[in-house]
């Protein structure tokens, strides 16, 4: 398989995943929107994945391409591609399914436990814990099932069409040095200074253990994922 991927900043990167699909034997095209390259052709991938980045869904004054790349999203969901989004690529997903999007009452930065939902259908541990980056959420879409939640956010992710369309708010992809460039950034979520679910550069980067312990999670999930495209 061939799988796009859409870039939103240059501190937002595939992390492990583009190791992932060598491993697997897939290819991928990373596509740096923020820098002016235009969106891919659907029919040129057989999947797309749209990465985090720190604008909000909407911030077409600042960053032109989001129109194109909402157009892209929903035309990948009146498809039959796999779908994936994660954390802004998520809300862009959510927001096109007709969820609700918007600021959370915290940021929620640093690691994170998510208990499974009761009818949540990933193949994932019934609590594991998962990095987080965020400030904005959003609601559970109309006829999706969700991840499950964290104390910060209670809905941490979703799927929809049979796991076709998967929207994560955590990130399982992230490697020590990808944390380590966001602290170095000037990204941080608004309102991480006083929120209760916001942790220090120190006590993030203070277990590396952590970050190995997200690639089986990543692995389950992508697996689990590409099993939805056709065959």
């Amino acid at each position: 398989m061939h799988l796009h991927l859409l870039q939103h900043s240059p501190h937002h990167g595939p992390g492990r995943i583009a190791d992932w699909l060598t491993s697997m034997g897939h290819s991928h095209t990373v596509f740096h929107l923020h820098a002016g390259e235009a969106p891919p052709s659907l029919a040129d991938g057989d999947a797309l994945i749209a990465l985090d980045g720190p604008m909000s869904i909407m911030d077409d004054a600042h960053h032109p391409w989001l129109k194109r790349e909402r157009k892209l999203i929903a035309r990948a969901l009146d498809g039959n591609k796999p779908l994936l989004g994660i954390g802004l690529g998520a809300r862009l997903i959510a927001a096109e399914l007709g969820a609700m999007v918007g600021r959370g009452t915290f940021a929620e930065v640093g690691w994170h436990d998510v208990t499974l939902a009761p009818d949540s259908p990933f193949d994932l541990p019934e609590q594991f814990t998962a990095f987080m980056w965020h400030r904005d959420v959003f609601a559970l879409p109309e006829d999706a099932l969700p991840l499950g939640g964290s104390s910060g956010s209670p809905v941490q992710g979703f799927a929809w069409d049979a796991g076709r369309a998967l929207g994560l708010l955590c990130h399982l992809e992230v490697t020590r040095a990808d944390v380590s460039g966001l602290l170095a950034s000037d990204e941080r979520p608004e309102g991480s200074e006083t929120s209760p679910h916001a942790q220090s550069s120190a006590s993030i980067l203070a277990d590396s253990v952590r970050f190995d312990r997200l690639a089986p999670l990543l692995d389950r999930l992508l697996s689990q994922w590409l099993r939805t495209a056709p065959l």
